[in-house]
């Protein structure tokens, strides 16, 4: 076990080189970096106290060549592109994620604050989506063909089918704002400050009930069927037969034998689900209701070209995949002892 673990620590380290070797490439050659638009707003008249970096810009030209390449020199891109990836490569392998361009702020520190956020809404999105996934496969198995079965099939699949960001718009124009029942965007209520605890939760679940609603709907969909068949494939089983046969009641079979074996490709992708529930679907989530989280983040690093921040974050969310990842397969194991990956 420990010789399988150290392989797969070891083979995340080429995983990760080629991911930051691919999107550093892909970033060299995007158009509108922050040198770009720096000199834009300069020649605008708006003046800037970014921070950034880019290749050639056409608005440059008639700009003073040294004022130029003092900006160039001050966010690092009068370096070669080699040299600044692998002085980026050995600042992240120190976990320096290095620093905002247009925020002024280390990377880190950005990460940081963003966080609950975008836990916040992993959280309720993970644990509703399993309370609710979990006992309707369980019931849709026990009544397997059943009207309760192809009606509950029905709405699920139509779930699934609804796009998250899709759902989200329609709460918003339904019940933000022709009945104007939630809110439209943030987390909290602008006097949060003055409201007591009692009703600042409230206020919290009020702000949050559409977010999560429209993370919820499609996410519980694969675990309601997994979980359905799981269970239809360990009832038809020769054990559930013999302890049918010696007489004991149904709901002790079920539970008591069918339930532990079932949920092992449930419980084996906790990981992995509890991970992405933070950071796969939140990212139109938080543009949709302006929450301010990794997910807005990283659309807003991408969107002004804050280089540090885009290569920062995709190496954390790619670090915390591929560990991840390791630990649903090590799931396996610490649930069901006859797996040997030896």
């Amino acid at each position: 076990m420990l010789v399988y673990i150290l392989k797969r620590l070891l083979l995340m380290i080429p995983t990760l080189l080629g991911v930051l070797l691919i999107t550093f490439v892909v970033v060299q050659f995007v158009p509108g970096g922050p040198v770009e638009q720096y000199m834009a707003e300069a020649k605008a008249g708006t003046g800037s106290s970014a921070e950034g970096g880019g290749l050639s810009y056409r608005g440059a030209q008639g700009v003073d060549p040294k004022r130029l390449e003092q900006i160039k020199a001050l966010y690092g891109f009068d370096k070669p592109a080699p040299e600044r990836f692998f002085q980026m490569l050995g600042q992240f392998a120190r976990f320096d994620l290095g620093k905002s361009f247009f925020q002024n702020k280390e990377v880190s520190q950005l990460l940081w604050e963003k966080l609950p956020v975008s836990i916040s809404l992993g959280l309720w999105t993970f644990f509703i989506s399993y309370l609710i996934a979990v006992p309707l496969g369980v019931a849709k198995a026990v009544r397997a063909g059943s009207r309760f079965d192809f009606v509950t099939t029905l709405l699920v699949l139509m779930g699934y089918a609804i796009p998250g960001f899709v759902l989200g718009v329609a709460l918003l124009v339904i019940f933000g704002g022709q009945l104007q029942w939630f809110p439209l965007r943030g987390l909290t209520s602008s006097n949060w400050d003055e409201l007591s605890w009692g009703a600042r939760i409230v206020d919290y679940l009020w702000h949050i009930a559409m977010p999560v609603t429209a993370m919820v709907l499609g996410s519980f969909a694969v675990t309601t069927m997994l979980t359905k068949n799981a269970f239809l494939e360990e009832i038809r089983k020769q054990y559930v037969v013999t302890a049918r046969a010696k007489g004991l009641d149904e709901r002790q079979v079920l539970w008591k034998h069918v339930f532990r074996n079932a949920l092992i490709p449930i419980i084996t992708g906790f990981p992995a689900a509890f991970i992405g529930a933070f950071f796969t679907g939140s990212l139109l989530i938080e543009t949709l209701f302006s929450l301010d989280g990794l997910g807005l983040l990283s659309y807003e690093s991408v969107i002004r070209r804050d280089y540090p921040v885009v290569l920062g974050t995709l190496y954390f969310f790619t670090l915390i995949g591929l560990v991840t990842k390791l630990i649903s397969d090590l799931c396996y194991v610490w649930v069901d002892p006859r797996v040997k990956f030896d």
